[in-house]
């Protein structure tokens, strides 16, 4: 039998266990989910074929957190993003599916290194975020998500500023329903959406769940934010890994 995206055996399992991690890491400290994915999934495939794959997963897995958290968003904040990515999105679409399965590979690999090592020097902006500096994260969060790691740039932009935990969780909830719910249809009109697309995910949707289940339960002893640390440390290690692949 042919798996999907002409998997082996041994790269299916490790989708699998790639697929539990990330959301295990997004039930357990909120970060990474769909940049993990792509990061681990580019070792044995395409990663351009997950892109759907670990957007429909976020899109699902935000929905659940809704109701928890809407008193809690800026609305304000999330449709000058989401603005910026009515741009971004498109663009990055364009560009990604123009370059070779290795040159995507290269600059996936380059970004999520970048913006992980903005989170570790813990960068801050020196003044006030205006609504152009908010846009255009808005946009560069779109372009990113057109490999499904959309999220990172707004991760960044928020911790660079003073924002109260409960708005930063929700604000970014809020904005990423809506950058999701934005990026499938055009990923659908770019032939990015295939029927094996629909068989991972609908294979691939209970281990998100559970994953986020066993995260949310908090077995580790970790407090979340040394956890976020240690999850953006795998994440850069999955990142260079899957440059040398590119480069070898």
């Amino acid at each position: 039998m042919t798996l999907p995206f002409d998997l082996s055996p041994l790269a299916a399992v490790w989708m699998a266990a790639a697929f539990f991690v990330a959301a295990f890491i997004r039930g357990y400290s909120g970060f990474g989910f769909g940049a993990l994915v792509i990061s681990a999934g580019a070792l044995v495939v395409n990663p351009l074929h997950l892109v759907a794959i670990a957007i429909i997963g976020d899109l699902m897995l935000s929905a659940q957190q809704w109701l928890g958290v809407r008193r809690h968003i800026d609305w304000r904040r999330v449709l000058m993003l989401f603005g910026g990515s009515l741009i971004g999105v498109p663009l990055g679409l364009w560009a990604l599916t123009t370059i070779s399965e290795n040159t995507a590979r290269v600059v996936i690999a380059l970004y999520v290194l970048a913006m992980c090592l903005a989170l570790l020097l813990g960068w801050t902006l020196t003044q006030r975020a205006g609504s152009k500096t908010t846009l255009g994260t808005g946009i560069l969060s779109g372009a990113a998500n057109a490999a499904g790691v959309g999220g990172l740039p707004v991760v960044v932009f928020f911790a660079a500023q003073t924002i109260a935990p409960t708005v930063f969780r929700a604000t970014l909830i809020a904005y990423f329903t809506l950058l999701d719910l934005w990026t499938i249809p055009l990923l659908l009109h770019r032939g990015l959406i295939t029927a094996d697309t629909l068989v991972v995910t609908a294979v691939a949707l209970p281990i998100f769940i559970v994953g986020t289940w066993a995260g949310g339960r908090r077995f580790l002893s970790a407090e979340p934010k040394d956890f976020r640390r240690f999850a953006i440390i795998i994440l850069m290690a999955l990142a260079l890994l899957g440059l040398g692949k590119a480069l070898w």
